[in-house]
C-alpha cells in the first residue's frame, strides 16, 4: 500500500557516499545554515562551499550577528524569526527551515519585507509513525524495566505483565501524511481505527477499516490517543481540561507533533486523577524550560523523548538535500516547489463529506 511518494535523493550523506559538489558561475551570495550538528557539516560545505555553518540557534550568543549579511539562511526550528528579529537581518531574502513546521518563523513579517520562506514538506512521514509504535510497544511491554531487571541480574517476568495492541481503538487526530502512516502500522496490529480530521481520506476508510468521527467521539471512545497536528492557533491546547474530561478512564495519550497541542497543567491533572495511564510525550510545552517541565515529566508513567521522532540518518538527509534544492532554485530565480503558502484546509486525496 502507498500513501505518499517518498522522496530520497540521489546525493549521498556523510556515511560513506559522495554528495555532489555544485559549481555556480554566479558570485554566491551570503549563506548561513544554523543548528548543524558535527557529522553533518561536510555535507553542507560540500555542496556550496564557501558557507558559514553555525551550531547553534538563532538565539545563540553572537549567531545574529554572524547573520547580519546573510541573504539565505537555513535553520531548523528552534531558530525563532520574530519581525523584531527580522528587522535585525536587512539583507535576508531566503529562509530554507529543514522542517515542515514553521511555527517558529514569523510568516507574515517576512511576507511584509518579502522574504521567501521554504519548508521540507516530507522528510520522512513514516519515521514519526515508527517512533509512536517505538513509544507504546515499549511502554506496554515493559521494555525498559525487564532491561534494567536483566542487568541487575534478576531474570524474572512477575509484574511487568504487559498490554496487547490488538483490539485496542486507536484514535489518530489529525490524518495527514504521518496520520496516514499511523493508520497504516495500526492496522497490521489489528487495532480499531478512529480517526478526526477536517477531511476524510477514502483509502484510509475502505482499505483500513478506519472510521472518521467528531473529535468529542474519538476523545470518548479511544483506548489510545495519538496527535498529528501542526502547531497553529486552532490547535494551541486542544487538548485541555474539557478534553480530559471527555476521555476514558486510563487513557494512553501519544504525543508526536508538537508540544503546545496538549496544555501542560491539564495533563498534570488528568495524570494525577488516574484519567491518563500513560503520557508518551516526544514533544513538550516548553521543551527547553526544566522548571515548567519539572513535575510532568517526573511521573513514572510518563515517557519522554527530545523531540527525536523525525531524528533518523535517512530523515536527516532528506531535509538538508530539500533545503539545498530550495536554495538552488531560488539563486537560479526560480519560484521554490516548497516555498510555504498560506495555510489552507485541502484535501489531497479523494474525499467524501461526513
Amino acid at each position: 500500500m502507498h500513501f505518499t511518494h517518498y522522496r530520497i535523493s540521489h546525493h549521498g550523506f556523510p556515511h560513506g557516499a559522495a554528495t555532489t559538489k555544485v559549481h555556480y558561475n554566479v558570485p554566491m551570495p551570503p549563506i548561513v545554515f544554523l543548528e548543524v550538528e558535527p557529522q553533518d557539516r561536510n555535507t553542507v560545505t560540500e555542496h556550496f562551499g564557501d558557507v558559514v555553518t553555525v551550531p547553534e540557534d538563532l538565539q545563540g550568543k553572537g549567531v545574529l550577528e554572524k547573520c547580519k549579511d546573510a541573504e539565505i539562511i537555513s535553520c531548523f526550528i528552534y531558530s525563532k524569526f520574530t519581525k523584531d528579529v527580522l528587522g535585525k537581518l536587512p539583507k535576508l531574502k531566503l529562509i530554507a527551515t529543514r522542517s515542515v513546521g514553521t511555527d517558529h518563523i514569523d510568516l507574515a513579517a517576512c511576507s511584509e519585507r518579502s522574504i521567501v520562506v521554504c519548508n521540507v514538506p516530507d522528510y520522512g512521514s513514516h519515521v514519526i509513525a515508527e517512533h509512536v509504535f517505538a513509544l507504546l510497544l515499549s511502554t506496554l511491554r515493559h521494555v525498559r524495566e525487564g532491561d534494567e531487571r536483566v542487568e541487575g541480574g534478576t531474570f524474572d517476568y512477575h509484574g511487568l505483565r504487559g498490554v496487547t495492541l490488538r483490539g485496542k481503538t486507536l484514535g489518530i487526530i489529525g490524518t495527514g501524511k504521518i496520520g496516514r502512516r499511523v493508520a497504516q502500522i495500526a492496522h497490521g496490529f489489528s487495532m480499531k481505527i478512529l480517526a478526526t480530521d477536517h477531511c476524510r481520506t477514502l483509502e484510509l476508510e475502505e482499505l483500513l477499516d478506519v472510521q472518521y468521527v467528531p473529535l468529542d467521539e474519538l476523545l470518548a471512545k479511544s483506548d489510545i490517543i495519538t496527535i498529528h497536528v501542526p502547531a497553529i492557533p486552532e490547535t494551541d491546547h486542544m487538548i485541555s481540561s474539557a478534553a480530559f474530561k471527555q476521555m476514558k478512564d486510563g487513557v494512553i495519550l501519544v504525543n508526536t507533533a508538537r508540544g503546545s497541542v496538549i496544555d501542560s497543567p491539564a495533563l498534570v491533572k488528568a495524570i494525577k486523577s488516574g484519567k491518563v495511564r500513560y503520557a508518551l510525550l516526544d514533544v513538550l510545552e516548553h521543551e527547553k524550560n526544566f522548571t515548567e517541565n519539572k513535575e510532568l515529566i517526573a511521573f513514572p508513567n510518563v515517557v519522554s523523548t527530545p523531540h527525536i521522532a523525525f531524528y533518523t540518518d535517512e530523515s536527516m538527509h532528506n531535509m538538508y538535500f530539500d533545503a539545498f534544492d530550495s536554495i538552488d532554485q531560488w539563486k537560479r530565480k526560480e519560484t521554490p516547489e516548497h516555498t510555504v503558502k498560506p495555510p489552507q484546509i485541502v484535501c489531497d486525496m479523494p474525499t467524501k463529506k461526513p
